[in-house]
């Protein structure tokens, strides 16, 4: 087995330490669409964030827009029909009296279901048995220059959002499209709002509800 020198230790060790806190890509990890649903094509949709602060409801709902944009759609964000501060619902009468009135064919409605926030000690390697722990100058030769790992504390993220597509043409709406993306360690809440926006129009343009960009 070949020494490592103790720099080469302390920057494998220092880039375990970063890749611990990296933020890892969203992904869709259920999806489902209603194969009896015989509608026609979505072309005036309500997108509405139900929970969370008023700032991030509005972010996700300007991003999913931007994201969904396709010639001959149109997109509104329900904060610009129906403002409200952080953790009031919408009054379901009123939702109602926009859908009808401003005739949209279709609701993206999306909600967090999960925020875990989970906190691990990651206890430093022991040394195995080696041959070189045969003699005293073999043991001390080997380990003398390996920089000594601690341990350290290691915090891991999930989040995991809700998203569910509805048609209006019926009077209590038909469910159409379900999904549930999970971000694990996002750096920032952009990060959740990114990642998870990207995942689900990809899901859309695969299960078509919007076309493929060119």
């Amino acid at each position: 087995m070949r020494k490592m020198s103790a720099k080469r230790v302390a920057t494998l060790g220092l880039l375990l330490l970063l890749g611990a806190g990296a933020a890892t890509a969203s992904k869709v990890v259920f999806r489902w669409k209603n194969a009896k649903y015989q509608g026609v094509t979505f072309k005036n949709v309500l997108v509405l964030a139900v929970n969370g602060k008023a700032e991030a409801r509005a972010d996700f709902e300007d991003r999913m827009v931007k994201e969904m944009s396709r010639p001959g759609m149109t997109l509104v964000q329900s904060y610009t029909l129906m403002p409200r501060p952080d953790a009031t619902p919408i009054n379901e009468g009123d939702l109602r009296g926009y859908v009808q009135d401003l005739k949209f064919d279709g609701i993206v409605v999306s909600r967090m279901v999960k925020f875990e926030k989970k906190t691990t000690v990651v206890y430093g390697d022991d040394f195995p048995f080696f041959p070189y722990y045969g003699t005293f100058y073999g043991y001390y030769g080997a380990i003398a220059p390996v920089v000594y790992d601690p341990g350290y504390l290691q915090t891991e993220i999930d989040v995991q959002v809700e998203t569910n597509w509805y048609a209006t043409a019926k009077p209590d709406g038909e469910l159409v499209w379900s999904g549930t993306t999970d971000t694990m360690n996002p750096r920032s809440e952009k990060d959740v709002v990114d990642g998870m926006v990207k995942a689900l129009v990809k899901a859309f343009e695969k299960d078509q509800l919007v076309q493929g960009k060119k």
